[in-house]
Order: C-alpha cells, then structure tokens, then sequence
C-alpha cells in the first residue's frame, strides 16, 4: 500500500496495487511519513473499507476534524454490533456513528447529558440492539475513562436499528407497507392544520421514530395500557386539536389504538406542529 494522504500520526488514506483506496489506521503509521511513501504494513490495526463512494468521502472529511481515537473506538463498536447482531450493516454507520459519538464526547466534556426520549421503546422492543450499546459503553469507559450514560446505549442502538439492510423486522415489503402508512400519517396531519411539518426538526425525526416502533409493536402484536390515564386525560384536554387529529388517524389505520398509544401519538403531533401554533 501506498500512503496518498495523512490526517495524523494514527491515520492515514492508502491505495493499494489495484489503485483501490482505504482508511487506514494504527498507532504511529503516519510518523515520520509523507504522501507517497509505502505503509509499514506492520503498523496497520484497523482498514476502513467503504464500498459506497458517499460514504467514503463523508467519512472521510470526517476524520479531518474527529480524533483519531474515537474513529477507532466507533469501528470496534460497529464490529461488535455485526458480530452480535449477525447483521449486515450499511457503510453509513461508519459515518453517522462517528459523527454522533464525536459530538456525544463533546456535550460529556461540557457536563450535558445526551437524553434519548424513545430508551423506553428501544429497551423493549430492541433488546439485542440496546444490549449492543450497553457492551458499547464499557468499550468508551475501557478506552476514555468517560461513563456515558444509558441514553447513550439508546442512541448508539438506534444507529445499529438504522443501518441494518437485512434483518428479520425490514422485509421490503413490510418496509414498503410502513413508508406509505408513514406517509399517509404525515398527510393527515399536514391537511388538519393545513401547514407544512419542518422534515429537519428534531420533533420531526423523534416521530418518524416513534411511528416506526409503533408499526414495529403491531407487527409483534403487543399492546402496552397505561397504569394511570391522569396524564393521558390532561393531555386530551390540554391539546385538542392534536387529539382530533390523532383520532383521524385512528380512523385510517382502521383500529382501535390503546390509550398509551394515543398519549404518544397527540403529543408527537402537538410537537411537531408546536412552531405552527
């Protein structure tokens, strides 16, 4: 392998004979190199093979600015999650994991915590993905001395649930189904407060969420009831205009939602609507 760029002392982009081009890294790969020269190959402990060319090059920039040692700790977990997981994962983990855990360091260094409202849903119905990020945990203590907190296993979950390209619970078909129920949802809400929904906004994303957990727990035909309906008749009263909406939605999905399911669904609508009202 030839040495085409450095970032640092640890990692470096690599071609090989056939002019294919990896991220490559090790402790002290770079020292005392330049671009052009041939990699100890000796050095190497990590190869980054992204096939998807987007990736790569987000990747990439990426590592202009992420340590290099957080990259590496991201490949281990990413690793670890396939080897668990038995799972194909697609090449944009590699990117939006190490950009999220860079990100997650940050907000610890600054003493705020990362919360992940859906660690609940993540727990209950990912166990294997959440037991993942929990194992990733211990990886980022072992390695930085920081605890992160359980919201971060949520998290870390919830990027392993997103890249997986074939499992069990992502038939093309149930996809397919759940995108256009999805869509029709979004419809429904943008037609009864006759607005646009901010497709950016972190409300937005958490929805999209929640309602993919939610076709999720049909599928599996589970039905949690809320313990005390205190906050669910607060609710009701408090944001009618998403409860109405929550109801025509009810009516579309032609079933009869269990009330914790309709708290959840109002005050995603409420929320992702709130800049409208």
């Amino acid at each position: 392998m030839i040495i085409t760029k450095i970032f640092n002392n640890n990692a470096i982009i690599a071609k090989d004979q056939k002019r294919d081009e990896f991220v490559v890294m090790g402790r002290g790969i770079a020292f005392k190199k330049s671009a052009g020269e041939q990699v100890e190959e000796h050095l190497i402990e990590k190869v980054f093979v992204l096939k998807h060319k987007d990736a790569s090059e987000k990747f990439k920039l990426l590592l202009e600015d992420v340590p290099s040692e957080y990259v590496s700790l991201c490949y281990d977990i990413i690793e670890y999650g396939k080897s668990i997981l038995e799972a194909q994962l697609s090449d944009y983990i590699y990117v939006s994991l190490t950009d999220h855990m860079n990100n997650a360091f940050k907000m610890f260094d600054e003493g705020f915590k990362n919360a992940n409202p859906l660690i609940w849903e993540i727990k209950k119905f990912y166990p294997k993905e959440f037991a993942v990020g929990l194992k990733a945990l211990e990886f980022i203590e072992d390695e930085t001395g920081k605890r992160l907190s359980e919201d971060e296993a949520g998290n870390i979950a919830l990027h392993l649930i997103n890249a997986q390209v074939n499992s069990s619970y992502n038939k093309v078909a149930d996809v397919a189904q759940q995108t256009q129920k999805i869509h029709d949802i979004l419809n429904i809400i943008k037609y009864s407060y006759n607005t646009t929904i901010d497709e950016h906004s972190i409300s937005y994303e958490r929805f999209i969420t929640h309602l993919r957990f939610f076709f999720q727990r049909l599928n599996k035909k589970e039905k949690v009831e809320l313990e005390d309906d205190f906050l669910w008749r607060q609710v009701k009263a408090k944001y009618k205009k998403a409860y109405g909406c929550m109801l025509k939605i009810e009516k579309y999905l032609d079933m009869v939602l269990s009330d914790e399911e309709k708290l959840y669904i109002t005050i995603h609508i409420q929320r992702v609507t709130q800049r409208q009202n």
